[in-house]
Order: structure tokens, then sequence, then C-alpha cells
């Protein structure tokens, strides 16, 4: 809390934000207001409620410095940026994004929010360094009194989600982060103007693209479907590599590469991925600046499953999606909290000694287990204990009433 202590105008949101990010560490089921709240032996949640919506703090500034240490720790000039979504399921129309639209999270259209992530992959450990709220263009953007009403500045606009990864890519090289690639999936790939960008400033890539993406070979002389080329390449030229450590062992793929350059020095390749067993294939354009083996393209684009398991780690170990707000400020805080909670567990890990063979090494999950066993365990007074619970029936006694009686008004 020391690193992002001066984003803070005033001691009494600067101490509730440390609460704040101890609760998110903690082994509290919900990591809502409320809970939060009572967990730090507040009266009631409204220090927690301020912090996220009315107090005065820079939550960007907060992210600057999140993403400042994480290079510090992690920082590598061949690290990976890796860019995805992720949903948040929400009931009601009233949550800044929300609208029904497919995810990932739920694996088909429902009414959520998305956020477009950016994390950076590295040999020395992986995490998430920056953050963008998707706002769909008809159902938001069109709607000035639906923006006026959650809170969404009056510069910001409609951006695609690849368009939002720029910003961020951006944003990266202006702070200076080390790195040399970027991988995404589909949506990303599809997206010619952040392919335009990373050639610019020679960062390579590995992105995938859909099976009906048309490509040049034979030195620009052919363009053909990616599926149609993958049906022409001699079982010979197959190759086995892995792309990276999967819980159940090395995730060992069939690879080809292609070259699909126009222009003469250019170091552009088609790279084809399929699956050992059920001859699934995947595609990817990729560029680099220099000459490359095979064995690098496939490393980058392993890198990108590192992301999900990000957000899978986020949302399981420090409520990335337990919020419980609205507005667009408070959707920026509670998720720039979560990054630095992230953060602290991320780092931790990257600080240990290689274990013995006989034991893994310390996961982030064992790590916050320990954080709450020997730093972070609470006495909560039955007295306590008992306030809080009124408090919530009573407060959830009134929402009723209130919910009743507008029912009744309609």
């Amino acid at each position: 809390m020391t690193r992002v202590a001066d984003r803070f105008v005033r001691a009494e949101p600067r101490a509730t934000a440390g609460q704040f990010v101890e609760g998110l560490l903690s082994g509290v089921e919900r990591k809502t207001c409320w809970s939060l709240a009572e967990r730090a032996g507040h009266d009631d949640p409204q220090a927690m409620q301020r912090l996220l919506r009315t107090a005065v703090w820079d939550a960007d500034g907060v992210r600057d410095d999140v993403r400042a240490w994480l290079i510090e720790q992690l920082g590598h000039p061949d690290a990976v940026l890796a860019c995805d979504e992720t949903g948040f399921l929400k009931k009601g129309l009233c949550s800044v994004g929300v609208q029904r639209q497919y995810t990932g999270t739920a694996g088909r259209v429902e009414n959520s929010q998305v956020g477009v992530f950016l994390a950076y992959v590295s040999p020395e450990g992986r995490a998430m360094i920056d953050r963008r709220l998707y706002l769909p263009e008809t159902t938001w953007c069109q709607q000035p009194d639906r923006l006026a009403a959650a809170g969404v500045p009056d510069q910001v606009g409609f951006a695609t989600k690849p368009a939002l990864a720029r910003q961020m890519i951006a944003a990266a090289i202006e702070a200076g982060v080390p790195f040399g690639w970027v991988t995404g999936d589909e949506v990303y790939g599809a997206d010619p103007g952040l392919r335009a960008d990373l050639e610019h400033h020679g960062i390579g890539y590995v992105l995938a693209v859909g099976c009906d993406r048309r490509v040049h070979v034979n030195d620009g002389r052919t363009l053909i479907r990616v599926d149609e080329l993958a049906e022409r390449i001699p079982r010979r030229e197959w190759q086995q590599h892995s792309c990276g450590p999967g819980a159940k062992g090395p995730r060992d793929y069939l690879w080809a590469w292609i070259t699909t350059a126009t222009q003469p020095g250019e170091h552009r390749w088609l790279l084809i991925r399929r699956n050992r067993t059920t001859g699934e294939l995947a595609f990817y354009l990729c560029w680099s600046p220099r000459p490359v083996p095979l064995h690098t393209l496939v490393t980058v684009a392993g890198s990108r499953w590192s992301i999900e398991e990000l957000f899978q780690t986020g949302k399981g170990q420090v409520g990335l999606d337990h919020y419980q707000v609205r507005g667009w400020t408070g959707w920026h805080r509670f998720i720039t909290l979560a990054m630095l909670a992230l953060a602290v567990l991320t780092i931790l890990a990257a600080q240990q000694p290689d274990a013995a063979p006989e034991i893994i090494s310390l996961t982030v999950a064992e790590i916050r287990r320990l954080l709450n066993a020997f730093v972070l365990t609470t006495t909560v007074s039955p007295a306590h204990s008992l306030h809080w619970s009124i408090w919530r029936r009573t407060s959830q006694a009134r929402a009723r009433r209130a919910h009743y009686q507008r029912r009744q008004t309609k």
C-alpha cells in the first residue's frame, strides 16, 4: 500500500483501501463492501462504499503503480502481452455496460458486462497490468442519458474490443514496459489496425484468426483459405512442440508454418496448430521484425492461455467478479484494487526459491492460504458479529419493503 499511497488525497480512504485489499486477499467468501467492512471491524459498509464511489483517489494512477511494481519483479525483454476479454454476469439494466451479449464466462449469451484486459507473461511470472470496460455501441454509447446516469466521462466513446486492446498496448509502450510479442484470440487477430500498430512499433505478434481467413503464399502469387492450405500440408511437415506446461503435463500439439511474406525481407507466417487426438485446427497470423524459429512462435501462441488462467485466479482468489457497483467509477476502482491484490500474490510467488524435487513450488492459492494463516488473521468479537447480523437483516428488510412499494405503484 505504500507504493500507491500518493494516489490518495486523504488518510481515511488510504487506510480504507488497505483494509479493502486485505479483505480481497482474505478468506471472506464474497468480497462485497458489506463483508469486507465487517471483516475490517467497521460498524457499516459506508466507508468501503465511499472508497469505490465518491472518495478522492486516482484509480488509473494506482493501476500505473501496480504495473510498474510488476515490471520491476517480472520484467523481461522477450515477454508477451496477452489481450483478452472476460464477462461479469449481472442482473438488471443499470450496471454500466451491461446488456445481453455473448460471454465466454457462461459460454452463451447472458446479461453481462465485458472487461478487456492486458496480461504480462514473462519467464518470471504473469499478471494483469491493465483493464478497460467495453461499452456496447447501440445500447450504451448511443444513449447519452444512460451514460450520464452511470457516470461515464464525456470523452469516453464507443471502442471495439481490439481498439481497447490497442489503447492498453500503447499505454504499455509509453510506460516503457519491456516486451517483444503480443498475442490474442480471433477477436484481436481479425483487426488490421492492431496488426499495423504492432508492426509500426517493431513488435512481433502471434494472433489467432478464423478458418476462413485468406493468406498469400508462393511469394504473394496465390491467395488461399487457411483451412484449405492446412489440408495440402504433407504429414512429414508437421512438427510436435509443447506450447507450455499444463495441469496434466506439457501441452503438446502438431505445428506447421508457411511463409506468407509478399515483400523481400519480410518475416511473416501462417502458423497452424493441430490437436494430436481430435485433429482440430487453429490458425495464427504471425509477424516478427527479425527471423525466429518455429518454437518461438509456438511459445508465444501458448502464452495466450495465461490470461485465461489469470481470469480464473482473479475471480477465485481475490474476487475479481464479486463487485456490486453499477457506475463507471466504481467498476474501475474495484477492478484496480483486485489487480493490486492479485499482484501481491503474483510477486510473492515470483520471489520464492525453487522447491525441492519432491514438492511443487508455492502456488498463488497456497500463498494466499499462508497469508491468511500467518498475517491476515483477525479476531472478531461476538458482539460485532451480532451487530452485523442485525444490520444485514435490517437493510434487507428495508430493501424488500421498497421493492414491494415500487411494484404496487406500477
